[in-house]
């Protein structure tokens, strides 16, 4: 059985930025949306998703991960725009995923 993780990107109304890494993108992202957690993503509200790469190998996804995190806001945002020009929420397609 070969395991997923994924590398996403929450935002908010302010479209302040979130990056994350997480082997489970279902339970991560209710943890953010529930405010389960304590930090960034609870004290800015972050809880939209907008962006998400999926990957079979941890080490690629956490090298993906640090690499946006180094971008631009700019880049951070072609990157969005580019698979999601609306910035819709894009957590109910996880439920067919």
């Amino acid at each position: 059985m070969s395991r997923s993780y994924f590398v996403y990107i929450l935002t908010n109304t302010s479209r302040t930025l979130y990056i994350g890494v997480t082997n489970d993108l279902h339970r991560r992202l209710t943890e953010h949306q529930q405010k389960l957690i304590p930090g960034f993503t609870k004290k800015y509200h972050l809880s939209k998703l907008v962006y998400f790469e999926e990957f079979s190998d941890v080490y690629e996804t956490i090298a993906r991960e640090k690499q946006i995190k180094r971008w631009s806001r700019s880049k951070k945002i072609a990157l969005i725009e580019s698979a999601n020009p609306g910035w819709k929420d894009v957590s109910p397609q996880l439920l067919t995923y």
